[in-house]
């Protein structure tokens, strides 16, 4: 399961395994925390010792991004928004409460509010959740989860980057079949061209994969 690009850890998991793995451990009382590397966080990684320590030493390392794919390594991909979605879809099963923190001005208020109408009789709880989702982007949100997560009352902390934009409607998603075939990114290109150096760290990241096998 574990893989590792560039460096940096990767758990080839798909969806269900991610869920159960959460599922295990708020049956207990460790703290844990979740990475979703995409090939930007991988780059950013190279030139950040700090935070590639702190992506190596997740707990759960889920394979966000098609890009991951291209190394050859690795067979699954786990979109981080996707994955906190069903986490909260879950939450009403599991009994457990959910926090949203971060994102810009009134986009986590927005987006709990649709996730509460899209599923009924979540609990949502800012103060002491069970799963905390922190959009703070990376690596920002990663560094402030490890920093933070002994000193709060939650058992399992997430960074989702952009994922309550998504959430809120504040920015739509690629349809179905661009995700399916792993062009997200260049919808989310479109529809945001400032996007378009961050994308270069793709093709940068491209260059190191290709030349290291």
């Amino acid at each position: 399961m574990k893989k590792y690009i560039l460096g940096v850890k990767i758990d080839d998991v798909n969806m269900d395994e991610a869920l159960e793995i959460v599922h295990q451990w708020l049956q207990k009382s460790e703290k844990r925390y979740i990475v979703t590397p995409n090939p930007e966080f991988i780059m950013t990684a190279q030139k950040d010792p700090e935070f590639k320590e702190t992506l190596n030493n997740a707990d759960l390392s889920i394979p966000d991004g098609a890009g991951l794919k291209l190394s050859g390594r690795i067979k699954n991909i786990v979109a981080g928004v996707d994955l906190m979605e069903r986490l909260v879809d879950k939450s009403r099963d599991w009994g457990v409460t959910v926090g949203l923190l971060g994102g810009g001005p009134g986009v986590a208020e927005k987006a709990a509010e649709c996730l509460q109408k899209k599923y009924p009789k979540i609990k949502i709880d800012n103060i002491a959740p069970d799963i905390l989702f922190v959009a703070f982007g990376a690596p920002k949100q990663e560094k402030w989860i490890v920093q933070n997560l002994p000193k709060l009352k939650v058992k399992v902390a997430m960074g989702v980057g952009g994922a309550f934009d998504y959430l809120s409607g504040k920015v739509p998603r690629a349809p179905e079949f661009l995700r399916s075939l792993g062009l997200e990114w260049l919808f989310r290109l479109i529809i945001q061209p400032w996007r378009i150096k961050r994308q270069m760290a793709l093709l940068r990241y491209l260059w190191f994969v290709l030349n290291s096998k």
